[in-house]
């Protein structure tokens, strides 16, 4: 087989993020693979601009990298009891370019978040979300990475056994969708 990509999606645009970091250690967990993360600084979307301009480049390159992707992996902050506006911004930008991108594709969704639900309810609703796209969502382990800025150490690994095994176990259960 050949070397599987990997698309990482941050619903953060900090490029020190807990949420970037947390797909990086995913990726790392998930084993030999080409690892891309995608840069969703998009402009908001506008039906107006869109008529008038046609869909970004930036979107399209998104679009192309989801289809390309074997396997995608999703990590969204909560903010205001939700997922990011970014990332948000992005699906329906998504949406917006000619193609099926999402469907049937495997995907694993997982969330950072500075408060102690680890931003369970961004990624319940972020499971939502993705409901009209039509991939394969992983139903777990689930990954809430609570008091996220504390988890990590200088190297950007994850510190906590149990989170350490329940990311592993999730990104094992993503290469077996795929192989």
């Amino acid at each position: 087989m050949t070397t599987p990509t990997l698309l990482g999606i941050s619903g953060s645009l900090r490029a020190e993020a807990t949420n970037r970091k947390l797909l990086r250690e995913a990726a790392r967990l998930f084993g030999e693979c080409t690892y891309i993360e995608a840069d969703l600084n998009l402009p908001l979307y506008d039906g107006d601009a869109e008529a008038d301009n046609g869909v970004p480049d930036a979107v399209k390159t998104l679009a192309q990298q989801i289809e390309e992707a074997d396997a995608v992996i999703i990590s969204t902050p909560e903010y205001n009891k939700g997922p990011s506006g970014v990332l948000k911004n992005a699906l329906d930008w998504v949406s917006r370019v000619e193609g099926q991108h999402w469907s049937g594709k495997p995907v694993a969704v997982m969330s950072a978040a500075a408060g102690r639900a680890g931003g369970e309810r961004a990624q319940m609703i972020l499971r939502g979300f993705m409901v009209p796209f039509r991939p394969r969502i992983l139903q777990g382990p689930e990954i809430h990475l609570a008091a996220s800025s504390s988890q990590f150490d200088e190297n950007g690994q994850l510190t906590g056994e149990i989170y350490v095994r329940e990311l592993t176990q999730l990104m094992q259960s993503l290469r077996a969708e795929i192989s």
